[in-house]
């Protein structure tokens, strides 16, 4: 039986508590500058922080800055002239990355053999980009983005390039303004979500684990996806590979999810939970019309336009749900 401490039962039971309840406003500028005293120390805690941002969002003019934090770009525990030194150290260490770069590129042409691959790679993905607003603003710059992932490539020796790396980076140059910090958030980003959204470390544990999620949770469900819809669940891994990126209707409904899944809150591994929600969104379908695996696939990629409060109001149900039940060990171990 799954025991929860009265502290972490009544927390487990707020980060759910704001799907019954008109969302209050995202953390705007003033209050967000209200969270640091004087010298730019935390005023509130971590958790305080994060149960908000779950709770609430973050107003645009606030994201970079608390990414920053949410990243582990900046320490939880630094004063503003920390922060400060800490942003020169990252320019400067990203300019001389770029310098190590254009001096061992040609030895990564001749010796590496895979480096000219990944490289057509990053440039066919870049170019299929769409770069430009409604309006016919430019929004990013391709150039910029190809060096970033080269360098992200080439000094990231667990985390290669994967599909759908090239879209996670233009949302993080949409977010800031300066290269190195695009650099670095989009570095510490894959650190925070590796076992999740990074395919040759944690994106098959994941599938397994929203298996059983299935299986504990919803067994009619699970009898025909072991059946007519075998496989369904393990073609799923865009999802994990792009933390869902493609299932939202803006940009911003984007940020919402992943500054969620970067808090640890309301559990960990919430990008399970996220991934089950979206699958109950298809199962009265996929039961009527007795779907197999094919078809359910493609009904999970007609899974578009989202809204990411409604989707993570979802999952916080489920796990609302989950902390009720008597959960075997395995799905213990992974969400509570």
């Amino acid at each position: 039986m799954t025991t929860l401490s009265p502290e972490n039962s009544i927390s487990a039971r707020r980060s759910a508590s704001f799907i019954l309840v008109k969302r209050k406003p995202p953390i705007d500028k003033t209050e967000w500058d209200g969270f640091f005293d004087e010298n730019g120390h935390l005023a509130k805690s971590r958790d305080f922080i994060c149960v908000n941002i779950l709770e609430r969002g973050l107003h645009p003019l606030v994201r970079t800055e608390a990414w920053k934090f949410l990243t582990g770009y900046y320490s939880w525990q630094s004063s503003q002239d920390e922060r400060l030194t800490v942003d020169s150290t990252r320019r400067k260490n990203y300019k001389a990355l770029c310098q190590m770069y254009e001096k061992i590129q040609p030895l990564l042409e001749n010796l590496h053999r895979n480096f000219i691959e990944t490289r057509n790679n990053i440039a066919y993905d870049i170019q299929k980009l769409y770069d430009k607003d409604p309006l016919g603003n430019i929004l990013i710059d391709k150039k910029k983005l190809e060096k970033i992932l080269l360098l992200s490539y080439v000094c990231n020796t667990q985390a290669e390039y994967q599909q759908g790396f090239h879209e996670m980076v233009m949302l993080f140059q949409l977010m800031v303004e300066h290269d190195h910090e695009t650099f670095w958030l989009f570095q510490f980003f894959l650190q925070k979500t590796e076992h999740s959204c990074v395919i040759n470390i944690g994106v098959g544990k994941n599938l397994d684990m929203l298996n059983n999620l299935i299986n504990f949770l919803d067994p009619m469900f699970a009898e025909h996806l072991k059946g007519k819809g075998a496989g369904a669940v393990q073609s799923l891994f865009p999802w994990f590979c792009l933390c869902f990126q493609r299932a939202f209707k803006s940009f911003d409904d984007v940020w919402r999810l992943w500054e969620v899944l970067l808090t640890g809150k309301p559990c960990r591994n919430f990008q399970v939970l996220v991934a089950y929600s979206l699958l109950q969104m298809v199962r009265g379908q996929v039961l009527q019309e007795s779907m197999t695996g094919d078809a359910i696939l493609l009904a999970c990629n007609n899974l578009i336009d989202l809204d990411a409060d409604e989707l993570i109001s979802a999952a916080c149900l489920v796990y609302a749900e989950l902390i009720q039940k008597d959960v075997p060990q395995p799905l213990q171990d992974f969400f509570l």
